[in-house]
């Protein structure tokens, strides 16, 4: 009988009688039924369980439609392993009804009438398609388990082999350091003072210094002075962790990157460091060379600041002495000049030179008064007291001319006593400029120390007496897990895109 989907395949089933024609009613839903493309597979199926069910149908198609109409799914997958049940013997027994027949021709007048086969021909079927899945099934878990150990098992093996047995030695030298600041000896005000002590007034130099120790130049200093390249070039070093004898920079670099690992805390404000060698006394040597560095760089950090701090306070003090230095010279060339050494006294002696003239001029009006009021005074001693006086007013006048106003060839004693106060006022205040230059220096000095950084070692560097690396178990796991999780994808990813092709 021929197959109604057009595949050509399908179970020998045999009929003894043939059916009647379906309806009208029936009829066109069985053509709605044709029509929605299912395929060969699904109307075997559809067929053995309308036969499970003692469904008389004449099609695959009309099995479909009666176990609708009878509300059973026609798909269901259970009911082909139930098709074969156990007898009271415990060996297989045939289903009680007979296989269903093929679908029939459009023309429902000249269905065939097929004879019957051997009654177990439905159980050797099922056996058969049974023993072909089980073939298939072996056959799917043989091909999983052959890439299984092609993607997966076989890379993980070389893995761990070259771990356990390849890999060289290496070992780690792990230290601490931490960048103090100089505590402020007097308060600080506003939101300088919550910071003030903590790892925050630190932090940006400790990423500075974190940034230097990972960067080219620490690299290549440290081979200058301890031969890094030399060391990992070794021989031997196993050929996957060596370092070329003609390396770049670059992939030295890259070695280093992955053999001194440095991170920061910005909590607790601590740089950590690990150094990898292949000796330990090397990595010891290599960690002490890195914090030499980091603590070089500490103080580059802060000395130019400091340096312009003192350079500053430092020029102005210098400028302060110097035009110190030029009012003391004036004042000095002023005093030989005028031959006076101080202002106030050289005023108090002309004007002590004023008052005894002026007393002994009193004295002699006196004298004069006194002999004038004799009856017959003497002329000559009368004109005598009269000369003296005269010459004293003369004196007087002249002495306190000589204080207001100079001569042609000298100067008055008012205008170099201006002069002379003029040159000892401006020493003193250059002097009162240089003490406050020498404090602002002072200040300057310890303020330039409170900028200064301290490098401390919490944890110093100690050569291990065991390697570090490589750590062979943990890595063998990693690289199974890896290996599977490719797999895993780039078979889901293959899965996926063979069901949108077949769709």
């Amino acid at each position: 009988m021929l197959d109604p989907t057009g595949t050509g395949k399908d179970d020998d089933v045999t009929v003894t009688e043939a059916e009647a024609p379906p309806t009208p009613a029936e009829e066109a839903e069985i053509e709605a039924i044709t029509k929605e493309g299912l395929t060969a597979r699904q109307l075997r199926m559809a067929r053995r369980v309308a036969q499970k069910n003692g469904l008389a149908v004449s099609s695959d198609f009309d099995a479909v439609y009666q176990l609708r109409k009878a509300g059973i799914d026609p798909f269901q997958r259970s009911s082909v392993l139930e098709l074969v049940t156990e007898g009271k013997d415990g060996k297989t027994a045939a289903p009680e009804q007979p296989q269903l027949p093929e679908a029939l021709k459009k023309d429902k007048s000249t269905m065939p009438v097929v004879t019957s086969k051997a009654p177990n021909a439905p159980i050797s079927e099922v056996a058969a398609i049974q023993r072909d899945i089980a073939r298939r099934r072996r056959r799917k878990l043989a091909l999983l388990f052959t890439r299984l150990s092609f993607f997966v098992f076989l890379p993980t093996f070389l893995v761990g082999w070259y771990y356990f047995t390849m890999a060289t030695p290496m070992y780690a030298t792990n230290s601490e350091i931490v960048i103090q600041q100089a505590q402020s000896q007097k308060p600080v005000g506003g939101f300088a003072s919550l910071f003030q002590g903590t790892s925050m007034a630190t932090q940006q130099d400790s990423i500075a210094v974190q940034s230097y120790l990972a960067s080219r130049e620490a690299m290549l200093r440290l081979d200058e002075d301890h031969g890094f390249k030399s060391h990992f070039s070794d021989s031997d070093i196993d050929e996957i962790q060596r370092l070329p004898a003609d390396a770049t920079n670059e992939s030295a670099f890259d070695l280093y990157t992955n053999h001194v690992k440095i991170s920061y805390d910005p909590t607790e404000g601590i740089i950590r460091m690990e150094v990898i060698a292949a000796d330990p006394d090397k990595s010891v040597e290599f960690a002490n060379a890195l914090i030499g560095y980091a603590e070089e760089q500490v103080d580059q950090l802060t000395s130019r600041l400091r340096d312009d701090q003192m350079a500053g306070a430092r020029e102005s003090f210098e400028d302060a002495e110097r035009q110190r230095a030029e009012a003391l010279s004036d004042l000095l060339r002023i005093q030989e000049d005028f031959q006076q050494i101080d202002v106030a006294s050289e005023t108090s002696a002309r004007m002590a030179q004023i008052t005894s003239l002026e007393t002994e001029r009193q004295r002699l009006n006196l004298i004069l008064q006194s002999r004038l009021n004799v009856a017959r005074p003497s002329e000559l001693q009368v004109q005598s007291l009269r000369d003296q006086i005269a010459n004293i007013d003369d004196l007087i006048a002249q002495k306190r001319t000589e204080m207001t106003t100079g001569t042609s060839s000298e100067t008055s004693l008012a205008a170099r006593n201006t002069e002379l106060r003029t040159a000892e006022e401006n020493y003193a205040f250059r002097t009162v400029l240089v003490q406050q230059a020498l404090e602002q220096m002072e200040t300057a000095r310890i303020e330039a120390n409170r900028q200064v950084r301290y490098l401390s070692q919490s944890v110093r560097p100690i050569a291990p007496d065991e390697a570090t690396y490589p750590r062979a178990f943990e890595n063998t796991i990693l690289a199974f897990l890896i290996f599977s999780g490719i797999y895993l994808m780039i078979s889901l990813t293959a899965s996926i895109l063979r069901e949108q092709v077949s769709s």
